[in-house]
């Protein structure tokens, strides 16, 4: 039914282009239908009728054109349609909202403007068309790119109702009593309700930052990228079967995430065609929206801290609450593999703390005390080295 009425407009906009083209031809052709027949008494009469004979077969030509082109033409319609709705659901609803005031407020402003300049000889019906062109464009950018400082600016007035609210509802409607100003305690700076933290994809796949979450040790609004969750799929979807499950364990967390409501939730559609990579998509985000960056990917951390981007490291959270050890301190352990040094051994503690035992390879497979010689502090974690507890004092 669209595609009929499309059609239907189309050879009508064509017919009628034809007749106002070959309207504005009729008084050369003229020469030539001026015959015998069209000569009356009232030359007006024969102009009349031969210039109505040429907006007959103009618009008919027309017609006839619009029939035939319009089938190219809906599907050309189809497919902007089709590009502008794709660029439409990338963008969030306020930049939506905010470019379309931005464009109408440059639109008015190139109209003041080019009435003022259109008496210019010459170039002056240009200059309108160039500053409609040039504000509306500027109108798009400005708005769009101070989006949060011009929302913040005028934050003041639904604080100000809120305010109001609060009061008349902390006071029974029988007794008139006028308002008093509020604690300035309960007074909260713009923003401060939404301390965002952006989840990367190591963090997710590593799983334990749901643990985190269902501790209470993380405030503020997880907000998780499209970028991140197309990487998430991406590798859900790969042909490697270990990366289809730590996808598919990514994927399993998030939603353990938002089932279990701890926290809330938000998914940003925004996405930055310029730039390729996740950590550099994330990072940026991380800029544009104030939030932290929760990961355990090293790199990551040590980019985010060059650009002035906070960083949750969750290896580190987890390094933070394991229990320390000092040298001359005795544990028993079980020697579960060599290590990278000839003669050494390998154990690991209930929490995954490595231990490299000295001379403990004779001891593999077997549960022995050892006594803490010295602990390093890593990015990657903490690791203790000992020696077999007979062997600790010799």
């Amino acid at each position: 039914m669209l595609d009929k009425v499309l059609r239907f407009f189309i050879s009508a906009l064509l017919a009628v282009s034809g007749a106002a083209l070959m309207q504005l031809a009729s008084p050369s052709l003229t020469r030539f239908i001026g015959t015998e027949i069209l000569k009356t008494d009232m030359g007006f009469f024969r102009m009349t009728l031969a210039g109505l004979l040429c907006i007959l077969v103009g618009a008919a030509i027309g017609a006839l054109v619009g029939s035939l082109t319009a089938s190219y033409f809906i599907s050309a319609l189809k497919r902007f349609s089709a590009w502008v709705e794709t660029q439409l659901n990338k963008m969030p609803i306020h930049d939506v909202i905010a470019g379309a005031v931005g464009l109408s407020l440059g639109l008015i402003l190139a109209t003041l403007l080019g009435a003022a300049f259109s008496r210019i000889p010459i170039v002056g019906n240009y200059i309108p068309v160039v500053f409609a062109l040039v504000f509306g464009y500027l109108g798009i950018r400005i708005t769009m790119t101070k989006r949060e400082e011009i929302a913040a600016t005028f934050d003041f007035i639904p604080r100000f109702f809120r305010d109001i609210m609060k009061a008349r509802e902390a006071r029974p409607e029988s007794v008139p009593v006028p308002l008093e100003p509020l604690p300035a305690t309960t007074a909260k700076p713009a923003g401060e309700d939404r301390r965002y933290k952006l989840l990367d994809t190591s963090a997710i796949i590593d799983g334990r930052i749901a643990d985190v979450i269902d501790s209470g040790f993380l405030e503020g609004t997880l907000l998780i990228p499209v970028f991140v969750l197309e990487e998430l799929q991406r590798i859900a979807d790969s042909a490697d079967a270990l990366k289809r499950v730590r996808g598919r364990r990514g994927l399993d967390i998030l939603q353990k995430i938002r089932s279990e409501e701890k926290l809330p939730v938000e998914i940003d559609s925004r996405d930055f065609d310029d730039v390729a990579e996740v950590d550099s998509k994330l990072v940026r985000l991380g800029q544009l929206v104030g939030g932290k960056i929760v990961t355990n990917d090293y790199n990551l951390n040590k980019v985010s801290e060059l650009r002035g981007v906070p960083v949750l490291n969750v290896n580190e959270l987890a390094n933070a609450v394991k229990p320390v050890v000092v040298p001359g301190e005795s544990m028993r352990v079980t020697v579960v593999k060599d290590g990278k040094e000839q003669g050494q051994g390998v154990a690991y503690l209930d929490d995954g703390t490595m231990i490299v035992i000295e001379g403990g390879h004779r001891h593999l497979n077997q549960a022995i005390d050892v006594e803490v010689t010295s602990a390093l502090q890593t990015a990657a974690g903490r690791m203790i080295f000992a020696k077999p507890r007979r062997y600790a004092k010799g």
